[in-house]
């Protein structure tokens, strides 16, 4: 049965066709959403001004700011408006540095571990290119790699000659722990993985991965750009020696703001691929002195009321309680992917045993970016994941493109049943 785009904006509940999908599915119904905690929704969405003007399912791009973080941001930069920003800086010190140890708290960790870098990207590289890759040298990663990263690697093995090895997947979709340990030997240099791909719900087994790692003595590289701030993320159980992300996503941060976790015994054997008088010190005419501390791989020039709101949205995180918002944001997310399928024309891509909060999802003979544009004319937010974010992954399963939903503790329930009204509503069968 052929579907395609109809002018309407709110339609039926959705055709019962046959369906397909990609994973498991739990069938979370409404009425078992209902009253399972006492989350404070109507706070949540009274500190989101976003929640007026969108129905934002786009988090896993970037999350709706919180009203704290957005005064904190704004107020420091009318400071720096009216007294100058060297100044501002030296006025707000004490809560610009607070950023340390929010990110310390957060993931476990010592302040000395954390480097704020101006996004996830940019603190995995400060991270990859300062190990010293050789010819013959083994990478390890997952199948569903992220497409900076892996581009990153094949540099790498241009410039040194050092070998990109995938692991396969497991039966769910998930790096497989199993193929991994039997793919040691004494040349993997690195172990790198990300822990929530961009473009599904899957969550991979960091942990495991880590006990690996550890058994092994292989350096592990950890992308947690979509997987911080969405669930709790503890460094020391997880194993992991280095960990990159970002403060626009769930942690619901500014925008150009970010940061790196290095393992205190690894620091100094890393030398970050540039320096700046920020990373070391000019201690004579012809010897500089690197920084013991993991802010060598930070810059002098960076985005201090991003910094300082993003120290305030790791707070405002810990305050929820991750544990509980992660709960929710499941929840939410399972509600979602079972509401989609009953509309019975839309196919659910998401792997892996344990799924997050990011939904995807595509219609047969429909191009993904019309209906994320149809979608925006009402305003609802979602993007799109094509298949160059993670061409080794979706080439394998066939997939050129897919509608991204993401949802976060402030969404409701309501949202999820507009939102599905909607994509009926774009269809006629």
């Amino acid at each position: 049965m052929e579907s395609k785009l109809s002018n309407a904006t709110v339609g039926q509940s959705g055709a019962e066709a046959s369906h397909s999908k990609e994973g498991p599915v739990n069938e979370v119904g409404w009425s078992e959403l209902e009253g399972k905690s006492t989350f404070d929704l109507d706070r949540a969405r009274s500190e989101t001004p976003g929640c007026q003007n969108v129905l934002h399912f786009n988090n896993a791009g970037a999350a709706l700011m919180p009203k704290p973080i957005l005064d904190s941001i704004v107020n420091h930069l009318q400071l720096e408006a009216s007294i100058g920003g060297y100044e501002a800086k030296n006025r707000e010190s004490e809560a610009i540095e607070h950023f340390y140890e929010a990110a310390a708290q957060l993931i476990n960790c010592t302040p000395g571990e954390i480097a704020f870098i101006e996004n996830a990207t940019r603190a995995w590289d400060m991270a990859f290119y300062g190990i010293p890759f050789k010819s013959g040298d083994r990478i390890l990663t997952a199948n569903a790699e992220y497409i900076s990263n892996y581009i990153a690697y094949l540099q790498m093995a241009q410039r040194t000659g050092a070998r990109i090895e995938v692991i396969p997947d497991d039966e769910h979709g998930q790096t497989s722990v199993k193929a991994l340990r039997q793919m040691i030997d004494e040349r993997v240099k690195l172990i790198s993985i990300t822990h929530v791909p961009t473009h599904g719900g899957l969550v991979n087994p960091a942990v495991e991965i880590g006990a690996v790692a550890r058994d092994s003595g292989v350096l592990y590289l950890l992308d947690a750009c979509q997987s911080v701030g969405q669930m709790p993320i503890d460094v020391k159980q997880i194993g992991c020696d280095l960990l990159s992300t970002t403060g626009r996503k769930y942690l619901r941060g500014p925008r150009g703001t970010g940061f790196l976790y290095v393992r205190q015994g690894l620091i100094e054997q890393l030398e970050p691929p540039f320096l700046d008088m920020r990373a070391a010190n000019w201690v004579s005419r012809d010897r500089y002195e690197v920084r013991a501390d993991a802010r060598r791989f930070e810059n002098w020039e960076m985005f201090y009321a991003g910094k300082l709101g993003l120290g305030v949205a790791i707070d405002y995180a810990l305050g929820w309680g991750i544990d509980v918002t992660w709960r929710r944001i499941k929840d939410l997310a399972e509600l979602l992917r079972a509401s989609l399928l009953n509309l019975g024309f839309v196919t659910i891509h998401d792997l892996g045993v344990e799924r997050c909060g990011i939904v995807t999802f595509s219609v047969e003979g429909v191009d993904s970016s019309e209906i994320k544009n149809r979608l925006l004319a009402q305003q609802i937010n979602v993007t799109v994941s094509l298949v160059e974010d993670s061409r080794l992954d979706l080439s394998e399963r066939g997939i050129a493109h897919m509608v991204r939903a993401s949802v976060h503790y402030y969404n409701s329930e309501e949202e999820i049943e507009r939102f599905c009204r909607s994509v009926s509503g774009l269809f006629s069968v």
